[in-house]
């Protein structure tokens, strides 16, 4: 597309979005009939008539999206505001991808001289991970950019979620809405801890107890079960009921499915009462005892949450510390701090339970966090140390083999990202090495069943690199990408960096000549 002299992007489904703003100005001029003549805010038809024309306000914003390019530069045409941008001032042009239900869409992402990002309203793929029209836009673009502008890059940086340019915004959000609800759940521990106290050493009332102090004693009431309700097997949160005779001493209590079964019309019941609700509902057949929340359960709670905020807390801690990578390399797995945080959580939620409120005035309890504490900030700084960002060919690596140095076959795990005569639709997932020439297999050995011998004599090694965006997915994100020559066409080499280093040496070593190229392993 170096011949291209203009592009313009207009919205796919161009038509059916002017349907809807067609009806989108029916509905609005129907509410405004519905008011003209009725005068009334509440009615069925100006409702229908405002949701039809909030759908068409959206329609037109989307019909009314416009994204052309020319030799000036490119030109954004939105709703409210027009603007252009010449090609010198755009440093690169960047593809986003977001994940929605495992289905994926794909914007194009402007970054100026500046620093400033922008996401353009077209183009603007499908549900698909294959659109023809998107990639055609987007080589047009850059084939633009190229000729009236510097990119930066030569490839098309892709930015996904794993990516060093994913946004932080949501993720830091999160982790602030994790860490109040733990704060409040904390702030609530001893007002919970008070009243599950006054609730277990709350006596019967003596018939001298002064109204006012009623709610501190234990009232008990007589009653009869007039009939239960007991809630379907299939509603868990709906309520289960007893109502009783004559509405006395009140009309209902609602209880657990359990005791709502268990009770019969007609049977007697002692009703205990406690600063004014139902505490217990005790009878021949059964007894049911209201739940009242222990200050263990609300620390744990708070707990729990501070430990959940700490995840989003690591996702924005690695972006952080890969802010100086490119913007579509895929930044180190927070799973080592998962792992940090359920080893805390292992010692952590028993302590909040067992001493909710007496954490620092007893020795067992502080010896209990010390001790902890140690081991969980040694889980961090390992969880640190794992996820530090390794450069190609830098020692230290973590690659496993399926076998050692010396032996007769080793299958590593690796697996080229293109379709080739040698993996065929991405079919091999291990790479064996040893006795026979370096060869392609969909398994971990021993043996090598279907295996397809990878032509060294035709391989060159361009470039070693970590892993991208635009890598896709499935690729780990320790591993390295080897970029190789493949008789003139690019392919990818995905492995951990150790194993990756292995198999690029066993190629350049094991090169055969010419003649034996079509020979089977």
């Amino acid at each position: 597309m170096s011949d291209v002299r203009e592009v313009t992007c207009r919205p796919f489904w161009e038509r059916t979005l002017w349907f809807f703003v067609v009806l989108g100005a029916a509905g609005a001029g129907l509410a405004v009939v519905r008011v003209a003549n009725r005068g009334e805010l509440l009615d069925v038809w100006l409702g229908v008539g405002l949701l039809l024309a909030l759908m068409g306000l959206a329609a037109l914003r989307g019909v009314a999206a416009r994204v052309s390019a020319d030799a000036r530069g490119l030109h954004v045409r939105t709703l409210p505001r027009r603007r252009s941008v010449p090609w010198p001032d755009i440093a690169d042009l960047r593809v986003h991808v977001r994940v929605h239900r495992s289905q994926e869409t794909r914007r194009v992402g402007l970054v100026l001289r500046d620093g400033r990002k922008r996401l353009l309203p077209l183009p603007h793929s499908g549900w698909s991970a294959a659109d023809p029209d998107f990639d055609a836009k987007l080589n047009a673009l850059r084939a633009l950019h190229r000729r009236y502008g510097a990119p930066e890059s030569s490839h098309v940086p892709v930015v996904t979620y794993r990516t060093a340019g994913y946004g932080r915004a949501g993720t830091l959000a999160l982790c602030v809405l994790l860490l109040g609800g733990a704060g409040g759940a904390a702030w609530l521990v001893p007002n919970v801890a008070s009243d599950e106290r006054a609730w277990q050493s709350a006596g019967p009332c003596a018939a001298e107890t002064p109204a006012g102090e009623l709610g501190e004693c234990l009232t008990t009431l007589s009653a009869v079960i007039a009939r239960t309700e007991a809630a379907p097997s299939n509603r868990a949160r709906r309520s289960s009921w007893l109502y009783f005779t004559d509405g006395r001493p009140l009309e209902r209590v609602a209880v657990s499915r359990e005791a709502a079964q268990s009770f019969r019309p007609g049977d007697t019941v002692e009703l205990t009462v406690w600063r004014g609700d139902v505490r217990e509902v005790a009878g021949e057949r059964h007894v049911w005892r209201e739940h009242v929340p222990g200050a263990g359960e609300v620390a744990v709670i708070a707990a729990a949450l501070a430990l959940a905020a700490g995840y989003p807390g690591a996702l924005v801690l690695l972006r952080l510390r890969g802010r100086r990578l490119p913007a579509d390399e895929v930044v180190p797995s927070a799973l080592p701090f998962a792992g940090a945080l359920a080893g805390t959580a292992l010692w952590l939620l028993p302590l909040c339970y067992l001493h909710p409120t007496t954490l620092l005035t007893s020795p067992q309890p502080i010896a209990w966090a010390a001790a902890g504490s140690l081991a969980t900030l040694g889980l961090f700084v390992r969880a640190w140390r794992a996820t530090r960002v390794r450069t190609p060919g830098e020692g230290g690596a973590t690659g496993k083999s399926m076998g050692e140095e010396g032996e007769g076959e080793v299958f590593l795990a690796a697996r080229f990202l293109e379709h080739t005569d040698y993996n065929p639709y991405g079919f091999g997932t291990h790479i064996v090495l040893g006795s026979g020439p370096p060869a392609v297999v969909p398994h971990s050995g021993p043996g090598r069943f279907a295996a397809k011998r990878i032509p060294v004599e035709r391989l060159g090694v361009r470039n070693v690199r970590r892993a991208r965006g635009s890598d896709g997915d499935t690729v780990p994100r320790s591993w390295h990408i080897a970029e190789l020559d493949d008789a003139g066409k690019q392919i990818r080499l995905a492995a951990a960096p150790a194993d990756l280093t292995r198999i690029i040496r066993e190629l350049e070593t094991t090169k055969i000549p010419a003649h034996t190229a079509d020979r089977e392993p």
